[in-house]
């Protein structure tokens, strides 16, 4: 290490005799020219060879000092390794300044102000030099771009013994440019495995003619194959519907920045208004296989199904980015799978010793129509059974009084700390009108039981309940009390709805459909004339969404405060704070859509330490899309949302940006 230093400490001192023997010229050259600027030279050239002297002495005995607390702990190769490594390698002081570099270090960055860099290096390294010392860390890593080029720049730091509150740095840097290539094409080359399907193909296919069919069948084939040729993809066509889809993952962003052109061209296919066909595609790179991605891509397929087809998604990094699902679903379900559901649930209930029924937070007419549909089930199958409902709200006031007239139900409903008391091994749970594992009424009791059914309408979300044993997802459905009532007339037990749980099946119809006014199908109708003949008192029904004065005093103000943005979309706010806010608002959110021109409407609320935002629309614009965003969910035209960590304000904003962002993604 002695030579090596005495190498180091030569090269500054012979550095220094060049510059002393360049003054020295230039001052004789002086001379030659002024005679009378002899004697100044020579004082002046005395005083640099002393200052010269001087500050050389003092910056050799830094400069060894530094040498020998860089290598103190390393061995004699490993210190003769410090000055002659093959990597670039500098010393450097916290403000910059560069005290030593080695030839390899100067030759690497010859045509570069390497200066500029070590400087920003030099306080970076500072700002962090505080907290090293607490852990007794002293190790430096770092990443670097320079000169497009990328360096991992490793050190370490010491405390100077000159002045103890300096500390000198000494970096190698490494040049990983060729191995972050290296990675990158590894990662482009990996493949994205996708799965494409033909919505409702079989259905769609018998409303044309026979001499038609191959035509469509040649033309969806020739968009399909287009569309997958621009990533250099692979498809094989596995079904008369299906194809599974291979590309690069290099390929991945050309995909989302097209936003998967390919559904709308599918629905431009001229068929004359007789039908229009639609896609569903899931796409994802989870997986060190191409078999475990094809699993993924069921999975995620699973999710574009149960969100009603006709869009796409890409699930990577478990996170579910979603394209397209704008339109207003087309009723695809058949009977026959409302018949199979109900035998398998009939079978459930039979195996088990207890039924237990949950719905959603801040339980609503629909969610509890379904429960007391459930609950009437498991009775007549002689099975005891209890409805879960913890939170208590007003717009089912007038509901409560009613059934609390009967004494069957007395025991029936109970909070979640009483119903995780009376869990046993063979419990059955149904969770009715939500399939969402954070919006459940209670998560305890999904995780103490084995066996979960879900019964909903809603679209699919991403963070659904996995690990149901049976699951009833129609999104094309006008409520959960549209299902449940289905459900009853197809399970092989005669069942004999009681005229309370009839009415409670209607009502759960009639709000979630507005009156029979939005997302009614044939079935819709059908569900409400075999409730009719059960007993339903539609004036009774209709009292139980009365509203008193004060609340309709409430949502006229907020009514009258809305704000128009984007020329037909409705915003307001509701600030006091109140147990009813999110009913409020929801009424509100209604009550928006009735004036002329507004297809969609949103209305704010605080709600404890959330604030809620319930979304409407009139199906042009998916209100659904644009609260997901915010972490809600719901229906094209139906949607709500709860934000955390936000003010009103804040949320309001968030949402407007949202909703900018919607209108620009379909530009």
């Amino acid at each position: 290490m002695q030579n090596n230093n005495r190498k180091v400490l030569d090269t500054l001192v012979s550095k220094t005799k060049i510059y002393l023997a360049i003054i020295f010229i230039l001052l004789v050259v002086i001379c030659i020219q002024s005679v009378h600027m002899i004697l100044p030279s020579i004082a002046i050239f005395v005083a640099i060879v002393v200052y010269s002297y001087y500050t050389n002495n003092k910056r050799k005995s830094e400069l060894s000092e530094t040498l020998q607390d860089l290598t103190l702990t390393v061995d004699s190769a490993a210190k003769t390794s410090l000055i002659n490594s093959p990597f670039p390698l500098v010393i450097l002081e916290t403000d910059g300044n560069v005290v030593w570099r080695s030839s390899r270090f100067t030759t690497e960055f010859a045509n570069i102000d390497i200066n500029t860099y070590m400087k920003d290096l030099s306080i970076d390294i500072k700002d962090e030099i505080e907290k090293r010392e607490k852990n007794n860390n002293q190790d430096i890593i770092r990443q670097m771009e320079i000169d497009q080029k990328t360096y991992q720049v490793v050190g370490r730091y010491v405390k100077s013994k000159k002045k103890k509150t300096e500390y000198m740095i000494i970096l190698y840097f490494i040049d990983e440019t060729e191995n972050i290539k290296l990675q990158k094409e590894y990662q482009d080359s990996k493949s994205c495995v996708g799965i494409i399907m033909v919505d409702n193909y079989e259905e769609t296919m018998q409303r044309l003619e026979s001499e038609e069919k191959p035509q469509v069948i040649a033309e969806i084939d020739k968009y399909i194959y287009e569309w997958t040729d621009e990533t250099n993809g692979i498809l094989i066509k596995t079904e008369k519907d299906r194809y599974v889809y291979f590309f690069e993952q290099r390929y991945l962003e050309i995909v989302k920045e097209d936003k998967f052109s390919i559904l709308d061209k599918i629905k431009e296919i001229d068929m004359k208004e007789k039908v229009q066909f639609t896609l569903s595609i899931a796409v994802s790179n989870e997986g060190s296989t191409d078999k475990e991605k094809y699993k993924s891509a069921q999975a995620a397929m699973d999710i574009v199904l149960g969100r009603g087809g006709d869009q796409a998604v890409i699930r990577e990094n478990d996170i579910y980015k979603f394209f397209g699902g704008r339109v207003q679903e087309v009723e695809k379900r058949t009977k026959v799978k409302a018949r199979v559901v109900a035998q398998a649930l009939e079978n459930l209930i039979k195996k088990s010793k207890k039924v237990m029924i949950m719905g959603h937070m801040n339980p609503d007419m629909d969610c509890v129509g379904a429960s007391l549909g459930i609950y009437r089930l498991a009775k007549s199958l002689e099975k005891n059974a209890y409805i879960v409902i913890d939170t208590k709200t007003s717009t089912l006031e007038a509901f409560r009084k009613s059934i609390e007239k009967d004494e069957e139900y007395e025991d029936v409903i109970i909070n979640k700390e009483v119903a995780l008391e009376n869990i046993e091994e063979d419990t059955l749970l149904v969770v009715v009108d939500t399939h969402k594992l954070n919006y459940v009424e209670s998560t305890e009791l999904l995780e103490k039981v084995k066996e979960v059914v879900i019964i909903d309408h809603h679209r699919r979300s991403a963070d659904f309940i996995e690990s149901a044993t049976l699951t009833f997802q129609e999104v094309y459905a006008s409520s959960a009390s549209e299902l449940v009532t289905e459900l009853i007339q197809y399970v092989e037990e005669e069942i004999e709805l009681k005229t309370i749980e009839a009415e409670s099946l209607y009502a759960g119809i009639m709000m979630d459909t507005k009156n029979f006014t939005y997302k009614t199908g044939v079935r819709t109708f059908e569900a409400a004339a075999y409730l009719r003949k059960c007993g339903v008192d539609i004036i009774r029904v209709k009292k139980w969404f009365q509203s008193n004065l004060e609340s309709f005093n409430r949502i006229a103000e907020i009514v009258g405060k809305a704000e128009i943005i984007n020329d037909t979309i409705a915003i307001s706010t509701y600030e006091e704070k109140a147990k009813d806010v999110n009913v409020v608002c929801a009424k509100a959110a209604d009550e928006l859509l009735t004036i002329s021109e507004i297809t969609a409407s949103f209305v704010i609320g605080q709600l404890d330490d959330k604030v809620c935002i319930s979304g409407r629309s009139i199906g042009d614009i998916n209100v659904q899309i644009i609260l997901e965003k915010l972490g809600g969910g719901g229906h094209i035209t139906l949607a709500g949302a709860q934000v955390e960590d936000m003010t009103m304000e804040e949320t309001k904003q968030e949402l407007i940006n949202r909703i900018n962002e919607y209108f620009s993604e379909i530009e």
